[in-house]
């Protein structure tokens, strides 16, 4: 059975940081583009980071370019997001996504992990 943990999701101060964690089980996801997706209360589901299974590709929404970073281990099929100078309105649940062709498409992702909430105070 597929399952994507996330975890690190907290509350935290504008401009703070936090680290999401992505664990993959139940198969191997090194040759899988990996992304983070959210969504804010009352809004869709939102791309936030992608990345190719090299890692040598990486994508980012508008909105957190320059302030997120994604990356992954494949020797222990996780992914991470690191958040950084975070601000009210990226407060969310956030998606570990796995496994689409296209990076930046959401609906794409055939795998999802349950969700880290993620609330940042003014």
């Amino acid at each position: 059975q597929v399952q994507l943990v996330e975890t690190g999701g907290g509350l935290v101060q504008a401009g703070g940081s936090l680290r999401l964690s992505c664990a993959a089980s139940g198969r191997s996801f090194s040759r899988s583009i990996m992304a983070w997706v959210r969504q804010a209360p009352g809004k869709g589901r939102e791309f936030v980071a992608a990345i190719s299974w090299t890692s040598s590709n990486q994508y980012y929404a508008d909105s957190v370019k320059g302030r997120f970073t994604i990356s992954r281990d494949n020797a222990k099929n996780m992914v991470y997001l690191q958040m950084n100078t975070l601000k009210p309105e990226d407060t969310a649940v956030y998606y570990c996504a796995a496994d689409s062709i296209s990076p930046t498409i959401v609906p794409q992702y055939r795998y999802w992990g349950q969700g880290t909430q993620v609330t940042v105070s003014s």
